[in-house]
């Protein structure tokens, strides 16, 4: 397991099996897929599930989601990091990309944020890479907001999966 990283108020680490209980209650409120798809999970061995992919990804890349805590309760309040992505999405293929999920009784907090800005110097200075990605419904603002205060910049929109997207991205200052 990598060493976890620290920031102000959040310690974000790898995804444990013990994390399921706070991966169901993000997962499977309808408000935090309306711009994933409406989708919610509705069994807990759908997280479980899912977390078991999480800890194959980090065998497969050395990278992915990560578990985010909030230091002051030592509670599992959603997850953001760096996920390695093989499928082609608006024509490109093998890019590391950002994302962030977070429970509803979180959101407005900054804490997408906070965690976003330890994963892009994370993915600059400790893993070397040369531009994170990342992508959004089109219609999520806050998610915008949120990328753009990362630092990423518009780049187009595109379909991905029958819905409206746009594409951001950040180059390593450093290469």
């Amino acid at each position: 397991m990598k060493n976890p990283i620290e920031t102000e108020r959040l310690l974000l680490r790898e995804v444990l099996f013990s994390d399921v209980d706070g991966m169901f209650e993000l997962d499977s409120n309808p408000n935090v897929h309306i711009y994933l798809g409406n989708k919610p999970v509705t069994t807990i061995e759908q997280s479980a599930a899912y977390i078991e992919n999480l800890q194959q990804q980090y065998k497969d890349f050395g990278t992915g989601r990560w578990a985010v805590i909030l230091k002051e309760t030592n509670e599992f309040i959603g997850w953001s990091g760096i996920k390695f992505i093989t499928d082609e999405i608006n024509n490109h293929k093998n890019f590391y990309e950002i994302g962030y999920r977070f429970i509803e009784k979180h959101w407005g907090k900054g804490y997408a944020t906070e965690a976003g800005k330890a994963f892009i110097d994370h993915a600059f200075n400790e893993m070397k890479v040369e531009a994170v990605y990342a992508f959004a419904d089109e219609g999520n603002d806050n998610s915008r907001k949120i990328l753009e205060k990362l630092g990423l910049q518009f780049v187009n929109s595109f379909e991905y999966e029958g819905e409206m997207e746009v594409w951001y991205k950040i180059k390593n200052p450093n290469l």
